[in-house]
């Protein structure tokens, strides 16, 4: 059930401004403070070949997350589900920052080696993944109960594995190093390379999942039900396992890991629109868009000049939401 009663056309209209709104003041505002007419133009000009990649990047990587969050919730059956359950961003940071202490035994500058790093590591975890879950995926028509848990479970320990790889790291990193690869894994939207292909995914993944939006519904409501209405649960759910996944890889590599966007935007939505996938999907992915350009902007403006990584914003703020948004729902 929907909190508040809204038509699509009216939902996407107040997205759709909110996300426009939100790129609109990340482009405006940043550290340096806001566009002025008195501002020379060539200052101006700078000042938005470095805003507006970087809003454009915090937007895709928010919506990412969230389609992923929203998609995990389904194919768990828990609302409390998010990207990193099943450690895929573990595996991408791990592959970043071995990338990076690679580099600098090699002498290259680490940020050419950041991306490429990440979607190595998240590709390993998906074929560890996918690798350590094949019977339980083959099991699904007959116990999605058990072999759910042992999804959720095998990405748990894949998570505890790919953070002691982190850990081990950061515990051997240069001193002069150590600070840059701790804001990149706590979050940071500087680097807009990857922005094109990260932009495919999302508009890819996103159509993809309007498409299957009706028999995700009908999975919804169990593995059982959606097989007598002729729905192939196996093949839809490795489906959405790997849409999410690749969704998360690319938001990892480009910005590193950044928390909550995924777990509360798609549990927001839930309760503002219902379960309907036809309407949560496209809504959690403009809304987790929207989010993220609005935490990366609070990031370069509370304490500016100097800037936060992005993840400490959307901690500080899921955190109360998220609880507040549980609160609300067992009312």
């Amino acid at each position: 059930m929907s909190l508040l009663p809204m038509s699509r056309l009216a939902l996407f209209a107040w997205l759709l401004l909110l996300a426009v709104l939100a790129l609109a003041a990340a482009t405006l505002c940043g550290s340096t403070g806001c566009l002025r007419a008195s501002m020379a133009p060539d200052t101006v000009a700078l000042l938005l070949s470095l805003r507006v990649p970087r809003a454009l990047t915090a937007f895709v990587v928010g919506a990412l997350l969230a389609l992923a969050g929203a998609l995990m919730q389904v194919l768990l059956r828990n609302p409390l589900a998010d990207p990193y359950v099943l450690g895929l961003s573990g595996g991408s940071a791990a592959g970043a920052l071995l990338a990076m202490l690679a580099a600098l035994h090699l002498g290259w500058p680490p940020q050419m080696v950041t991306a490429p790093g990440a979607l190595l590591g998240a590709a390993l975890a998906i074929l560890l993944l996918f690798g350590l879950v094949r019977q339980s995926l083959r099991h699904l028509a007959i116990s999605p109960l058990l072999s759910s848990q042992r999804l959720l479970l095998t990405g748990v320990m894949l998570a505890a594995g790919f953070g002691a790889i982190i850990s081990l790291a950061l515990s051997i990193a240069p001193d002069s190093q150590l600070r840059g690869m701790v804001f990149w894994l706590i979050g940071d939207l500087d680097d807009a390379r990857l922005l094109p292909l990260a932009g495919v995914v999302l508009l890819l993944g996103l159509i993809w999942a309007l498409r299957q939006a009706p028999a995700l519904n009908l999975l919804a409501r169990g593995d059982s039900f959606a097989q007598l209405l002729g729905v192939p649960v196996l093949r839809l759910r490795v489906m959405a396992l790997c849409a999410a996944s690749i969704a998360t890889a690319a938001a990892v590599a480009m910005a590193g890991t950044i928390g909550f966007v995924g777990l509360v935007v798609p549990h927001a939505v839930r309760l503002l629109v219902g379960n309907d996938q036809r309407r949560l999907l496209p809504a959690a992915t403009l809304l987790g868009g929207a989010a993220l350009t609005l935490a990366d902007l609070a990031a370069r403006t509370v304490v500016a000049p100097t800037q936060l990584p992005v993840g400490v914003i959307t901690a500080l703020v899921g955190v109360p939401v998220f609880l507040w948004l549980l609160a609300r729902s067992r009312v």
